[in-house]
């Protein structure tokens, strides 16, 4: 099998999905009380060892500032679906042309406590393309292999005291990057559908 055929598959897997306490239940919902669309996109790099890329987000940013984070963001009106959404953000982030991506299918949603419910939408790019990060928002554009990103002995459940309450999330410590919170959440996700595909 492919690597695109084999992350189809697994994405049409049943599996339980991550959920943590604070992150899925006792969210902040934007203005009308509903938590704010946005998608994410997995690029998944096809080699014989395949990767993922992600970003480290600049210190600068109001929110989520230095955080390692799949492209992505809200999703605009103007954006037909979560798709869309995810396609043109990591165009606009990394310079990744939509043309470039093999569209998968849709993960796991993920809602996260600063009231975002997140999309993530998987594809296969080729390897080694050279990005061009937006230099307001993207400090550096890495690719982590998928095999750790994805090996349960690397995800690391850990908490935090947040707003009075313990709140649990995952981390995984790759080289000098630590990915934590949503986007390892959703790594874990994908985990749990592709772990006996790989």
């Amino acid at each position: 099998m492919t690597l695109a055929e084999r992350l189809r598959v697994a994405l049409a897997a049943d599996h339980a999905p991550v959920l943590l306490s604070g992150d899925l239940r006792d969210v902040a919902p934007d203005s009308d009380g509903m938590p704010t669309p946005a998608a994410v996109l997995v690029a998944v790099t096809d080699r014989p060892s395949p990767g993922v890329i992600l970003t480290q987000r600049t210190d600068s940013l109001r929110r989520h500032a230095g955080q390692i984070a799949f492209p992505g963001g809200r999703i605009d009106p103007g954006d037909a679906d979560a798709t869309a959404a995810a396609l043109r953000e990591a165009c606009e982030e990394i310079g990744l042309a939509p043309a470039a991506v093999e569209l998968i299918g849709e993960a796991d949603p993920y809602r996260t406590i600063t009231g975002f419910e997140v999309q993530p939408v998987v594809g296969v790019i080729a390897p080694d393309l050279a990005f061009t990060p937006q230099p307001a928002e993207v400090a550096a554009v890495f690719e982590v292999p998928l095999d750790f990103v994805l090996d349960p002995a690397n995800h690391v459940e850990t908490s935090v005291e947040w707003q009075g309450r313990d709140r649990h999330y995952y981390e995984i410590a790759w080289q000098d990057y630590r990915i934590w919170g949503a986007t390892a959440a959703m790594l874990v996700n994908l985990s749990r559908r592709l772990r006996w595909r790989r």
